[in-house]
């Protein structure tokens, strides 16, 4: 497991990396094959709960959510992720939330092949831009803020497809 070497790893994350250690010897007695253990890390920033960088062969979580959301992540975000990483150990590049990804989660994990999360993203949402299109107000990232006043894209409403423009 890694963190910050400026921080001891709180009790909450030891119970992550217990999790990822569980559902490791879960995935391997039901797919009677070994998997590394991953390298585990609370990195993970922005609205993203957490992610698998399959060629690292590793797992972050956002902090933020984590502290938010202890058990969803123990019962979801972990197995999900984790699902990922053996995905690609046995199947190579397939698409992320495809039937293979969807078997691990239903047949090995037995739990919901949920692709996206529900979490309240107040505390990590960051700085939002206000544009409007002619049915509503959309709030953009900074990112994709920047992106337009660059020039590089232009957003469209998938209600109305009008160019979004910077609310006054």
């Amino acid at each position: 497991m890694t963190t910050h070497p400026h921080f001891a790893q709180t009790s909450l994350q030891h119970a992550i990396v217990e999790r990822v250690q569980a559902c490791l010897k879960q995935a391997e007695h039901k797919l009677n094959k070994r998997f590394a253990m991953p390298v585990v890390k609370f990195n993970q920033r922005g609205r993203t709960a957490g992610s698998a960088r399959l060629q690292l062969w590793e797992l972050r979580f956002n902090p933020v959510l984590l502290a938010e959301n202890p058990q969803a992540f123990l019962d979801d975000v972990v197995p999900h992720e984790l699902a990922h990483l053996i995905v690609y150990q046995l199947f190579g590049r397939v698409k992320p939330h495809g039937r293979e990804w969807q078997a691990v989660m239903e047949g090995v994990f037995k739990r919901p092949a949920k692709t996206t999360h529900s979490f309240s993203i107040a505390n990590v949402q960051g700085t939002t831009y206000r544009y409007r299109c002619a049915c509503q107000e959309h709030q953009l990232t900074v990112r994709r803020h920047n992106k337009i006043q660059r020039g590089q894209t232009s957003y469209r409403c998938k209600g109305c497809g009008q160019t979004l423009q910077l609310s006054p």
